[in-house]
C-alpha cells in the first residue's frame, strides 16, 4: 500500500536554538497560561513527503488569524494556505479566505485552487474494489466565492457562485476508468454554479465551538453555460452541527451531512465523495462516490490542559444513487491529538487518525490527518 507521510515542523528553531532557547520554546508548547492576544497572527509549517507516483513533496502551509474590528463580538477571521510541489513537476495551491465583518454582519468565504496532480479511482458506488484501482492525473482549476449578511439575529442569507474546469488524464489503458460506459465525461469539462444559502448560526465561536447549533442549507443551479457534454443540473447541501459543554473541559458535538447532484448524464467527478479530514475520516476521498452522500458523526472532545487537547470520534455514512440501502452504511471512528498555539481563540494544530471499513479481501481502510482547526 502506497502512502504520503509529510513532516510539519513548527518552524526550525527547536533545531537550531541554544538549550535555553529550547527549553524556553518547550516551555511555552506546554503552558497551560492563556497568552492569546486580539492582535493577528500567523503561522508557517513547511511540509515534506514522499510518495512513489509523486517523488518528493515540498511545500508550504500557512495561516493567518486576525479580527476586522476590535471589538469582542466579531468573530475571529483567518486566510489558510498551502503550497506544494513534487520532483515531477506536479503542483498544488489552494488559498482559503473566511472573512468575518464588524459585528459579524457580513461573512465572505473563498475558496482559490490550482491542483495538477494524480488520484485513485475506483469506480463509481459504495462497493468499489481496491483491484480497480487507477491511477489519473488531475487538472483543477476553481474559483468559488460566497457572501452571507445577517438578516436576523444568528441567521444569514447567502449568494454564491463558482466555477470549477476538469482535466483527466488516465495513466493505463484497458481498465475500468476506459472501458466502464457509466463513468462519463472521462475527458473532463467546466462548471458554473450559481447558488442560495440559508444559514442558521448560534454557536458561541466560530473557532473551537464548546456550545449552539449551526445548520446550512445551500442550493446551487449550474445552467447549460459552456453547451456540449458539460453539465447542467443542480446540487444541494445541508450540514448541520450542534454541541453542547458538559464542563469547562469537556465538549460533545454531532454533525450530519446530505449532499446531492441532479442532472442528465452527471460526469463523474461533479458526484459527491465519501471521505476527507472532516467528515467520514479514514476514507481516501473518493474511494466512493454516488449522487447522494449522507453522513453523521460525533465527537468528544477533552482539553487536559489549555494548550493540549484529546478527541474520540466515531461515525457512519455512505454514497447512493438513487435508493438509499441501510447496509451500505460504513463505519468512521478513531481519536486525535490537539495542539491549541492560541488558547483563547481555540486555534489549534489537529492530529487524527482514523479507521473505516474493511471489505473481504482488502486491508481495512484507514487514515492520518494533520490539519489546522477543528474538523467541524
Amino acid at each position: 500500500m502506497k502512502k504520503t507521510i509529510f513532516l510539519a515542523l513548527l518552524g526550525s528553531g527547536l533545531l537550531t536554538t541554544p538549550a535555553f532557547g529550547q527549553r524556553k520554546m518547550l516551555g511555552s508548547f506546554l503552558s497551560g497560561e492563556n497568552d492569546s492576544t486580539r492582535k493577528a497572527r500567523l503561522l508557517l509549517l513547511p511540509a515534506l513527503g514522499y510518495a512513489q507516483e509523486t517523488g518528493f513533496q515540498y511545500g508550504l502551509v500557512s495561516l493567518a488569524s486576525f479580527y476586522t474590528a476590535g471589538d469582542t463580538l466579531t468573530r475571529n477571521s483567518s486566510v489558510s494556505g498551502l503550497v506544494t510541489f513534487t520532483t515531477k513537476k506536479q503542483s498544488t495551491i489552494i488559498l482559503k479566505p473566511d472573512i468575518w465583518s464588524k459585528q459579524n454582519r457580513y461573512h465572505y468565504v473563498s475558496d482559490l485552487r490550482y491542483k495538477d496532480f494524480p488520484f485513485n479511482f475506483y469506480g463509481i458506488g459504495a462497493a468499489t474494489r481496491k483491484a480497480d484501482e487507477e491511477k489519473l492525473t488531475l487538472k483543477l482549476s476553481r474559483v468559488s466565492l460566497e457572501a452571507e449578511k445577517l438578516v436576523r439575529p444568528g441567521a444569514y442569507t447567502g449568494l454564491n457562485v463558482s466555477f470549477e474546469d476538469y482535466r483527466f488524464t488516465d495513466e493505463q489503458t484497458g481498465g475500468l476508468y476506459e472501458t466502464d460506459r457509466f463513468i462519463r465525461d472521462k475527458d473532463g469539462g467546466q462548471v458554473l454554479f450559481l447558488g442560495l444559502s440559508q444559514i442558521i448560526d448560534l454557536r458561541n465561536t466560530n473557532v473551537y465551538t464548546t456550545g449552539g447549533t449551526y445548520l446550512k442549507f445551500n442550493y446551487a443551479f449550474a445552467p447549460d453555460f459552456f453547451g456540449g457534454e458539460n453539465f447542467s443540473g443542480s446540487s444541494a447541501k445541508v450540514d448541520f452541527r450542534t454541541f453542547k459543554s458538559y464542563n469547562t473541559e469537556t465538549v460533545l458535538g454531532f454533525n450530519l451531512v446530505y449532499q446531492t447532484i441532479q442532472g442528465n448524464n452527471t460526469p463523474f467527478y461533479l458526484l459527491q465523495q465519501l471521505g476527507n479530514d472532516q467528515v467520514m475520516r479514514g476514507y481516501y476521498t473518493g474511494r466512493y462516490r454516488d449522487r447522494n452522500l449522507l453522513a453523521s458523526q460525533i465527537e468528544l472532545k477533552y482539553r487536559i490542559i489549555p494548550r493540549i487537547g484529546v478527541a474520540g470520534f466515531a461515525g457512519t455514512g455512505t454514497v447512493y444513487n438513487n435508493r438509499f440501502n441501510f447496509g451500505d452504511l460504513k463505519p468512521s471512528y478513531g481519536a486525535g491529538l490537539r495542539y491549541f498555539f492560541d488558547t483563547v481563540r481555540g486555534l489549534s494544530l489537529r492530529m487524527d487518525y482514523a479507521f473505516g471499513e474493511k471489505r473481504p479481501g482488502e486491508e481495512r481502510q484507514m487514515g492520518f490527518y494533520l490539519a489546522f482547526g477543528e474538523a467541524f
